[in-house]
């Protein structure tokens, strides 16, 4: 049951609903840990802990973030604040879209101007026209998706000294407007004329009070009144307010906290409070070990405008930021990563590295990325290469059900290569790199396809395609043994290279991850194929970018 039903289904019970005022996931968690049926997302609490007057000083999007924070820290209903609901009818119809997609139950507003004045502050309280209010109800009604959402109506004509007569008609046509709930406000230090407009009260909607002011009247008296909702919309914040006042004044006096240790709650409480017990609990279930953790390296600092026909297209982005049906090619590899378990994800940038902005990755700056080849980028991110290490290009997709084949290796050098390769494609001037095994693939054949059973023995853009096994994907999965070995090899040949071509690279220093991995196996480093024929695509074209935009979602 979501929480706008379970709210729903409260008021129906032969019972007073009681909900109490917060303005933060801690305040609401409180709340709740004391054990209200529900949270009042409290207008006057929220612009308190802004330090700003409750007078419509703060924006919606301010309130509602402040709401949801609340909603996501607790599992009772929070009813929200919304006090004239920002504006007119139009801002009433937002307003109930962006809260109820938001979670939260029921939202209350009441019949003021906009902008409204606190109901307790002497002096400017200005009742909008009943007409211009059901108005707003109506919208509000018209504009929510689900009949469990709900629409409180807060009656302030007592609070504007109009009388009773004038506070009943209004909330009499409040409910025929299809309001849920009248919620019907006073500033008497007594309950008297509460109790009689509930005594007068012959309307269908439920009625809801705010017991501030005449805080002599209990929960049982409410009830027997026929009250379905009392909110205490304030108390915890002001209580607050009162224990800061007096503990931290006291530490400045005293030089110490040795005297006002007992009035404080210990940090025991504040880490439950936090959820840290639940999320260490999690830690241990889901959280790789250090053993476990894998690093994954995107070099994507080349600009590409001389390798692909893409260049009017990217030109003005790295090619890792190519929108793909409204995500960034980037955004789409840490998406999958992530969903894989892999967090930690090292972007290496130089062109146009300012538009490099997704989030959940680290960005290493390769400023020298023009005469420097992508060994050089990866390089750059060595540091990161502890444990076991993926090592992907920018410009391809990848799917979770390859790159879950390829996390299960238990070798120290896996590559992903492509079995569907064919020479045909190649022969017509299309660029990639080319594989050679010690073994072809079973062309036509069922195979079943196991990491480490086949080994690589040639790998480069150069080779010959009629020679060629297979295509390489552009991932790679190094174990903490095989990220060491990579790193060993890159150190030895960087000193008996440098300055000179190293394998297809006119020079070292425009190796690429190719000529690393040559060397390796040339070694005697064993670098394994893992096969796939699906889960993956390369841009390198416009065709490519059209195909990628034509099959991801």
């Amino acid at each position: 049951m979501g929480k706008a039903a379970e709210l729903k289904k409260l008021l129906k019970e032969k019972k007073l609903i009681r909900i109490a005022g917060a303005h933060d996931g801690l305040s609401a968690k409180m709340v709740e840990k004391a054990g209200f049926d529900g949270v009042w997302a409290s207008g006057l609490e929220i612009s308190t802990s802004h330090a700003v007057p409750d007078a419509n000083i703060l924006t919606m999007t301010e309130f509602l973030q402040a709401a949801i924070t609340m909603n996501d820290a607790v599992s009772i209903p929070v009813v929200a604040d919304c006090d004239t609901g920002f504006g007119n009818s139009n801002n009433v119809i937002q307003m109930v879209r962006k809260y109820e997609a938001a979670g939260i139950a029921a939202v209350c507003i009441e019949d003021k101007h906009f902008p409204k004045v606190n109901s307790f502050v002497p002096g400017r309280q200005e009742l909008a026209p009943i007409s211009e209010f059901v108005g707003k109800i109506m919208a509000g009604r018209n504009a929510k998706q689900s009949e469990d959402f709900m629409i409180f109506a807060r009656v302030e004509a007592l609070i504007a000294g109009w009388g009773m007569q004038e506070a009943l008609k209004r909330a009499n046509a409040y409910a025929d407007a299809g309001a849920d709930g009248i919620l019907i406000h006073s500033k008497s230090d007594k309950p008297d004329e509460i109790l009689e407009f509930a005594k007068s009260w012959k309307g269908k909607a439920p009625l809801i009070v705010v017991p501030t002011t005449y805080s002599s009247i209990t929960a049982n008296e409410l009830k027997k009144a026929g009250i379905k909702m009392a909110i205490y919309a304030n108390q915890g914040m002001r209580a607050a307010i009162k224990a800061m006042e007096e503990t931290l004044p006291q530490i400045l006096k005293d030089g110490t906290t040795s005297k006002i240790e007992g009035r404080l709650a210990s940090m025991k409480e504040v880490f439950e409070l936090q959820g840290m017990t639940k999320m260490k609990e999690s830690e241990s279930r889901f959280l790789r070990t250090g053993k476990d953790k894998v690093t994954a390296i995107i070099p994507a600092a080349g600009d590409h405008l001389d390798e692909y026909s893409m260049k009017n297209i990217a030109s003005d982005i790295p090619m890792a930021m190519l929108d793909v049906n409204g995500k960034p090619l980037l955004q789409r590899q840490v998406e999958v990563l992530n969903n894989s378990k892999v967090s930690d994800v090292v972007v290496i940038g130089g062109y146009k590295r300012d538009r490099i902005n997704v989030d959940g990755v680290k960005v290493i700056d390769n400023p020298d990325y023009r005469s420097r080849g992508i060994l050089d980028s990866i390089m750059r991110a060595e540091d990161s290469m502890n444990g076991r290490t993926l090592l992907i290009y920018s410009d391809i997709l990848f799917d979770n059900v390859v790159l879950n084949r390829l996390l299960e290796s238990g070798e120290d050098v896996t590559l992903l290569v492509d079995n569907t390769f064919s020479s045909k494609n190649y022969a017509q001037g299309k660029k990639a790199d080319m594989v050679i095994s010690d073994s072809p693939p079973q062309k036509g054949k069922r195979a079943l396809n196991s990491s480490g059973a086949k080994k690589a023995v040639k790998i480069g853009a150069r080779l010959d395609p009629k020679k060629a096994h297979y295509e390489f994907a552009g991932l790679i999965l190094l174990s903490e043994k095989g990220a060491k070995a990579f790193k060993e090899t890159y150190r030895r040949a960087k000193e008996k290279h440098s300055g000179k071509s190293f394998h297809e690279a006119d020079s070292f220093d425009r190796a690429d991850l190719n000529d690393i991995l040559q060397e390796m196996i040339d070694s005697g480093q064993k670098v394994s194929c893992l096969e796939t024929s699906s889960g993956w695509l390369e841009i390198h074209s416009f065709e490519d970018y059209k195909s990628a935009c034509a099959q991801v979602k």
